[in-house]
């Protein structure tokens, strides 16, 4: 697995970031059963910096938490026989063989922010957005009531196999 993090976040990180994020993409992918070994780009930086993606991506001009950009669209969530076809052939990255699955960013002010405000600790606010984002690459949503269930039970499961509660 590939996961490239790039730390833009202006301000120092107080909390081990990187072993975080690789251990949970990873718990993620095993949880979602991936056949394939993966690639990721995750992007920390602050609420200035994704509040103009957020209104750019997605309209909406404020901060966020965190975005997340599927390379693939996946027509039911985490299915991963549809890369056996060969109109998913351009998934792959062709120097590694790696599927990719897309890039995240994350606002690391709403890290500590959200830490703050729901009690636990940065560590697990981040655990939480990486699979969260994690489980939007594998084609999950929360449009609908029951995605949201669906999604939130999985998050919830990836996080604790971690210790990651709250």
């Amino acid at each position: 697995m590939t996961i490239q993090i790039d730390n833009e976040y202006e301000k120092p990180i107080t909390i081990d970031y990187d072993t975080i994020i690789r251990s949970v993409a990873d718990a993620a992918l095993n949880y979602e059963q991936c056949p394939y070994e993966a690639e990721v780009s995750v992007l920390l930086t602050g609420n200035d910096e994704i509040a103009i993606m957020n209104a750019e991506f997605r309209g909406i001009d404020r901060p966020t938490d965190v975005l997340s950009f599927p390379m693939s669209n996946y027509p039911v969530p985490a299915d991963f026989s549809v890369f056996d076809s060969d109109e998913y052939s351009d998934a792959f990255n062709p120097e590694t063989g790696e599927l990719m699955l897309g890039d995240i960013v994350i606002s690391m002010d709403k890290v500590y922010e959200q830490a703050q405000l729901y009690g636990h600790s940065p560590e697990r606010e981040l655990g939480f957005l990486t699979a969260h984002s994690m489980l939007h690459l594998m084609g999950y949503d929360h449009m609908e009531e029951e995605e949201r269930e669906v999604m939130e039970e999985r998050q919830r499961a990836i996080l604790d196999l971690l210790g990651l509660q709250r």
